[in-house]
C-alpha cells in the first residue's frame, strides 16, 4: 500500500509545516540548512514527495525539534 497522500501522510506534512512556521523559518532557510533546494521542501510540504525516516530526523533537527516529539505531535 502506498502512503503518499493518505490521511496519515497529510497529517505528517501538516505537522512539518506547522513546526517550520512555528520556528519562524522559511522554506528557503530550511532548504539551506539541509543543503537541499527550496522545491525539495515545498514538495514535501504539499505532499508530492515522501520522506524516509532519516530525512524526517534531519528535517526535525534542522527545525530545532526532537524527531520523536515532532512525530508524536503528528500522531495526535
Amino acid at each position: 500500500m502506498k502512503s503518499l497522500r493518505t490521511r496519515t501522510h497529510r497529517i505528517l506534512c501538516a505537522a512539518l509545516v506547522q513546526a517550520r512556521k512555528g520556528a519562524g523559518i522559511s522554506q528557503h532557510e530550511l532548504a539551506r540548512r539541509l543543503k537541499r533546494s527550496q522545491s525539495f521542501i515545498a514538495k514535501i510540504e504539499v505532499g508530492e514527495r515522501r520522506i524516509d525516516v532519516v530525512e524526517f530526523i534531519e528535517i526535525a533537527r534542522a527545525l530545532g525539534r526532537e524527531p520523536a516529539d515532532l512525530l508524536a505531535r503528528a500522531l495526535e
